[in-house]
C-alpha cells in the first residue's frame, strides 16, 4: 500500500488530495489499484489562505488543538508557525484492522429502539467508573454480528472489532468479571422492558397487538443436572431431539409481523398446556385488557383453559390446531359439507360444534408438498427393506438396522405393514393400502377451532399460517444467534444469555422490518455479512517533530455497500477526528552518584 495524490487546479491553485491505495497483481501481469482508504486534502500550499487546519487530540496537553498539515518534503511558511505540523508522508505505517461496518449498523438499531436511553436510566455507572450499559450494548451487538461466549469476546472479538472506537471506551469495558457481572443486573428490568419495546414497535413500524402469536421451544445444556430440586434445568420433552440433556423451556410470544412482545424461562420439564394460563395473565397485567385473538398450536391449549378464555369478561378470542383424534371423530360430519374457496388454491368447510366453529382447511400447495414428501419417503423406504430382505443378518443387527429405517423414513414407516420371523432372522412386508388412502385423503389438510364465528374463513386461515413467525423466532435464536451452547452454570446468568439473546433477536427483527419493503429476500444476516466488510484502520504519519498524527479512518464503502446504505437510508458517520502523541522525551543523562 502507498499513499497516492490526486492533484486538481481551481481558481489558479493547485490542490492535493490524498489516498491510501492498495496494488493488486492479476492475470497476465496487469497491476489494478484500489482505494482503501480516502484521506482527503493534505495541503502543502504556502500561502495562508490554502491551509488546511484540523482538529486533533493532543496526547501530551491532554486537550484538542488546532494543526494544520504540511508535506516533510516542503518547508514550512511563517504563518504556520506554532499550530503547522510537518508529516512524513514516506513514513506512513497502518495499524489495528478492525470490523467495522456491522458493529455501526448494530449500535445504529441499537440506537433506533432507544435501548441507550432505556439502559442508561437503569443501569448507572458504578462507583469506579465502569460504564454497565455501554456493557451491555457490547455484549448485544457481539450476540448479533458474530456471537459466542463472554470469553470470547473479552479475549479475542473486542479487540477485532471497533465497538471501542463507537463507544468511546477501551479495552478495561470488556474486563472479564465486568462481563459477568453486567448479566447480573438485567433480568429485574425484564416487565419495563416489554412496556419499551410495544411502544417502540408501534413507534416505528405502526405494530398492532390484537392478533399474538404463541408458542414453546426448549434449548438444552451438555452438563450434569443440577443437584438443586428448584434449579430449572431439567429432563423433558425435547424439542431438539436431545432427551439425554437436562434443558430449559422458552414461552414466546409475537405479533404476525414477528415483533416479539414478551418471553418466559421455564423448567425443562413444563408441559406445554400448563404455560397458557400463566401467560394470559402476564400479557394481561402487561398491556392491559384488550381485545386479542391468540393463535397457538395443538398441544398448548386444554379444555379447561380455553373455557375460561370463553367465560372471561370480555371473552378471549383464540384459535388453535387441533389434534389428529379430534378430525378423525369429526370426519363423518365433516364429509357431506360443501368447500369454500377462500383464496386460489386454498378452500375450507365450516362446523359448528358445541360453543366452537370447526374449520377444515385445505391447500393446493401444501398438498402437493406433502405429497412429494411422503412419496420420497416410500420409495427410499421400499428401495431399503428390499435391501435387508437380500442381506444375511443376525436379528440382532436386522432389528437394528431396521430401526435406523424407521427413524429416516418415519412417516413411510407408518404405510408399511412388517412381519418379521425371530425364528430365522428374516420378514417381509407388504405396503398398507387403506392407510395411504387415508394419508392422502388427509394430505395438505388441518383442522382450526376457534370461537370466532363471525369471522371470515379466509381471515382465520391467513391467522393461523402465522404461526410460522414464531417458529423463524426460535430459529434465528438457536442458529443465526447461536442461543446455544451455554456455557453459564449458574441458573441467574443462564436466564440473563437468554436474555441478552432476546435483545439481539429485537434487533434482527428491527433490520428485518426495513429490509422487508425493499426485497422479501434480503436477510439481516446478509446485511450483516456484506457491512461487516468495512474495515477501520489506524493511520499513522510520524512527524518531524518526533510525534506521530494519528488518523482512525473506515474504509469507503463499495458499490453493493453504497447500494444497501441509500436504500436502507442509512448516512456513515463523519471519520473520527485525528489524534497526535506527545513528543518523545530524549533519556534522561545518569546522574553522577554522590
Amino acid at each position: 500500500m502507498y499513499l497516492r495524490p490526486n492533484r486538481r487546479f481551481k481558481d489558479g491553485k493547485e490542490h492535493r488530495y490524498w489516498s491510501i491505495v492498495e496494488s493488486k497483481r492479476c492475470a497476465g501481469g496487469k497491476v489494478v489499484q484500489r482505494q482503501v482508504l480516502y484521506l482527503g486534502e493534505i495541503n502543502d500550499s504556502q500561502q495562508e489562505a490554502w491551509c488546511r487546519v484540523i482538529e486533533a487530540f493532543d496526547e501530551g496537553a491532554q486537550q484538542t488543538t488546532q494543526l494544520a498539515l504540511f508535506p516533510a518534503d516542503r518547508p514550512m511558511p511563517e504563518h504556520a508557525e506554532g499550530h503547522g505540523v510537518r508529516v512524513r508522508l514516506g513514513a506512513m505505517e497502518l495499524h489495528r484492522p478492525r470490523q467495522w461496518g456491522a458493529c455501526w449498523l448494530a449500535c445504529h438499531l441499537y440506537e433506533q429502539l432507544e435501548l441507550d436511553r432505556f439502559w442508561a436510566a437503569r443501569l448507572p455507572d458504578s462507583r469506579e467508573g465502569t460504564c454497565w450499559s455501554h456493557i451491555l450494548a457490547t455484549l448485544v451487538c457481539y450476540r448479533l454480528i458474530d456471537p459466542g461466549s463472554e470469553w470470547r469476546l473479552h479475549r479475542l472479538w473486542f479487540g477485532q472489532s471497533a465497538m471501542g472506537d463507537l463507544l468511546g471506551e477501551d479495552f478495561a469495558l470488556v474486563e472479564k468479571n465486568a462481563l459477568y457481572r453486567c448479566l447480573d443486573k438485567l433480568l429485574e428490568h425484564k416487565p419495563a422492558l416489554f412496556t419499551h419495546l410495544g411502544q417502540r414497535w408501534q413507534d416505528l413500524f405502526g405494530a398492532r397487538f390484537d392478533i399474538l402469536l404463541y408458542d414453546l421451544t426448549s434449548t438444552y445444556f451438555e452438563c450434569a443436572p443440577p443437584s438443586e430440586d428448584s434449579d430449572k434445568r431439567r429432563h423433558g420433552y425435547s424439542r431438539d431431539k436431545r432427551s439425554d440433556c437436562v434443558q430449559v423451556v422458552i414461552a414466546l410470544v409475537v405479533t404476525p409481523d414477528g415483533f416479539p412482545l414478551a418471553y418466559e424461562v421455564l423448567p425443562g420439564n413444563t408441559s406445554d398446556k400448563t404455560t397458557l394460563r400463566a401467560f394470559l395473565a402476564k400479557i394481561e397485567a402487561q398491556y392491559g385488557k384488550a381485545e386479542r385473538i391468540w393463535v397457538m398450536d395443538r398441544g398448548i391449549p386444554t379444555e379447561e383453559v380455553l373455557a375460561e378464555m370463553r367465560q372471561s369478561d370480555p371473552p378471549i378470542a383464540y384459535l388453535v390446531g387441533t389434534p389428529k383424534g379430534r378430525l378423525s371423530k369429526l370426519e363423518k360430519s365433516l364429509v357431506g359439507l360443501p368447500w369454500h374457496e377462500v383464496r386460489p388454491g386454498v378452500e375450507v368447510k365450516l362446523l359448528a360444534e358445541d360453543a366452537d366453529l370447526y374449520v377444515l382447511a385445505q391447500s393446493r400447495a401444501r398438498i402437493d408438498k406433502e405429497r412429494a414428501m411422503r412419496r420420497r419417503q416410500l420409495k427410499w423406504l421400499w428401495k431399503r427393506l428390499a435391501q435387508l430382505a437380500q442381506m444375511r443378518l443376525t436379528r440382532e443387527s436386522l432389528l437394528m438396522k431396521l430401526g435406523a429405517a424407521r427413524a429416516k423414513a418415519p412417516t413411510a414407516w407408518r404405510l408399511i405393514d412388517i412381519a418379521l420371523d425371530p425364528q430365522t432372522a428374516t420378514f417381509a412386508y407388504a405396503l398398507n393400502r387403506k392407510k395411504l388412502r387415508q394419508a392422502r385423503r388427509r394430505e395438505g389438510r388441518y383442522l382450526l377451532r376457534t370461537n370466532m364465528s363471525g369471522r371470515d374463513p379466509a381471515e382465520l386461515w391467513q391467522f393461523y399460517i402465522q404461526l410460522v413467525e414464531v417458529e423463524a423466532a426460535f430459529k434465528n435464536l438457536k442458529d443465526d444467534l447461536q442461543l446455544r451452547p451455554i456455557y453459564h452454570q449458574l441458573e441467574r446468568r443462564i436466564e440473563a444469555h437468554i436474555f441478552v439473546a432476546f435483545l439481539a433477536y429485537c434487533l434482527h427483527v428491527t433490520l428485518r422490518a426495513r429490509l422487508r419493503p425493499l426485497a422479501a429476500g434480503l436477510t439481516p444476516r446478509a446485511v450483516l455479512d456484506k457491512l461487516a466488510a468495512m474495515q477501520m484502520l489506524d493511520v499513522h504519519f510520524p512527524t518531524t517533530d518526533g510525534r506521530t498524527l494519528i488518523l482512525s479512518r473506515h474504509t469507503e464503502p463499495d458499490a453493493d455497500q453504497k447500494l444497501l446504505l441509500r436504500q436502507l437510508g442509512l448516512t456513515l458517520p463523519p471519520q473520527p477526528p485525528p489524534r497526535i502523541t506527545a513528543p518523545v522525551q530524549p533519556p534522561r543523562p545518569p546522574q553522577p552518584a554522590m
